[in-house]
Parts: structure tokens; sequence; C-alpha cells
């Protein structure tokens, strides 16, 4: 029998289901959970790059506040299918990373605040999913790495293109150039995660962050479109964009909102409609 307390909690409403990627939406605090799920160790085939890209056009058209990115409780994504990989020719290649760089570009480009949970491996293709979040959340015991180039190749979902950029040039090369793993301390050290939690406290602590944000204004959405502008343009567009991203938070219900409740509560008091 459904206890009472039971009864009033509201189950997750799926908003996508392929084959190896799921998006769940808790309609409470509007926080979206993209999990990967491909047993055993959720290695990246063209289909699972697929869904991946699929299940992000959803939850960009979908009452998402936030969103977690999960692999399961023992490993995020431990990378590409190799046996995929070694029947692809140099054209089979090309059309497989752009998928793949596609898929992990509108990730990135997401309006919502999005945070990877990590336990177990990240690895390759599941490292550079994780490094297009806006933060990173790593269990204690978590493994990341780009260690393509032990196998001859080196990562091309975009690993060069946001590692250094995270973690600066130098520990990038590091990293991609050896192939080896990164520790969560490590990882945490060098800035290339954000908190180390215990392995079963990741999800929760990655969902309850992002309610937080699912809570928040409006602007918050205009805010990571400024910032994530900022590597790509010179700061005389990037200040353009920034004044008239600014002046576009001016038309949103959530101003009128936070400056009310300011002015008659103090700070921090304002409860906002994300509109």
């Amino acid at each position: 029998m459904t206890k009472p307390e039971e009864a009033s909690v509201a189950d997750p409403v799926p908003a996508y289901a392929g084959g190896y990627v799921r998006v769940d939406v808790d309609p409470e605090t509007r926080v979206g959970t993209l999990r990967l799920h491909r047993p055993r160790v959720n290695a990246l085939d063209e289909t699972a790059w697929r869904e991946l890209g699929e299940a992000v056009d959803v939850i960009a058209r979908a009452d998402v506040g936030a969103v977690v990115l999960w692999g399961g409780p023992h490993v995020f994504a431990a990378g590409a299918d190799i046996r995929q990989l070694q029947a692809l020719s140099v054209a089979g290649i090309r059309e497989f990373l752009t998928i793949a760089q596609e898929s992990v570009s509108r990730l990135e480009a997401l309006p919502q605040v999005t945070i990877a949970a990590i336990n177990g491996y990240a690895l390759g293709g599941g490292c550079e999913i994780a490094l297009a979040a806006d933060f990173r959340f790593a269990a204690q015991d978590a493994i990341l790495g780009l260690p393509e180039i032990r196998l001859g190749l080196f990562p091309g979902a975009g690993g060069t293109q946001r590692l250094g950029r995270l973690v600066g040039l130098s520990r990038a090369k590091d990293l991609v150039l050896t192939g080896r793993d990164v520790t969560a301390d490590e990882a945490l050290e060098i800035g290339m995660v954000d908190r180390v939690l215990p392995a079963e406290q990741v999800l929760q602590e990655a969902r309850d962050a992002a309610a937080g944000f699912a809570a928040g204004p409006y602007a918050l959405r205009l805010a990571k479109q400024a910032l994530n502008s900022a590597a790509d343009l010179p700061l005389a567009d990037g200040l353009r964009l920034e004044r008239s991203l600014v002046a576009e938070s001016f038309a949103s219900a959530d101003l009128a909102v936070g400056l009310g409740s300011f002015l008659a509560h103090g700070p921090g008091r304002a409860r906002f409609a994300g509109r």
C-alpha cells in the first residue's frame, strides 16, 4: 500500500526516451535529469551521440529550469565505442565526429544551467560531455581523462577546445598529450570539476543545486549566454552583447518581482517564475 506521504511526491515525467539516453523532469522542481544508459559502461556509439542531441533539443523546448547530466551510480561514460570506431573509414569518422561535436555543442548552448553528476569513469567522449556542462560534481572515486592518445587518436568531440578554456592550455596539453587519468581530487585542484562528494551524494547534491538554479530568474539564461560568448568574441563585441542582454532582462517579469521584493523585504526573498 502506498503511504500518504509517498503519494504526495511527484514522479518524474519522461520527456525523452531513446535507446541509450533518457530525460526525466521533476514537475515540482523543474529539474531535468538527462541519463546516459548504455550498459555496461555507457560506451558512446553513433546512436548514443544522436540521441544525446535529440534529448538536448527536447530539453531546450520543454519547461525545464535546470539540467543534471548523469550516467548512473557506477560510471558516467567510459568513452567511445571502440569496436565501432575500428570499423569506420576516414569519411565515416568525419561523419561520426560531426554528429558528436554538434550534440555536445547543443548541450553547451542550452539556456538552462547544466550540472554533470559524475560517478565512476568519465573518459574520452564521456569527459567531453561533462566539459560542456556549466558545473561538474564528482564522486570521490571518480576518474576523468582524455585517453585517446593511447589509441593513436586524440579527442574529437570538443576536448581539445574546451579543456584548455577550463584549466589552461598547459594543463590541457599535459592531459591530452599524455592521456593520463585524473583523480577527483586533482580535477578539483586544477579546476576541472567544481565539487567532490561521497559517491552516494553526487546525484542528489547536483539535483539540489539544479533546483536552486531552476528557481532563479530569467536573467540566469541571459547571463549564461553572455558568459559563454566571452571566449569567442572580442571584448568590444562582448560588451555590446552584455549591454543588449541586460537590457533584455529589463523586459522580464522577474525583474519587477526581484526589484519589488528587494525594496519590500531585502535581498534573497524573491520568488521568480523564470520569465
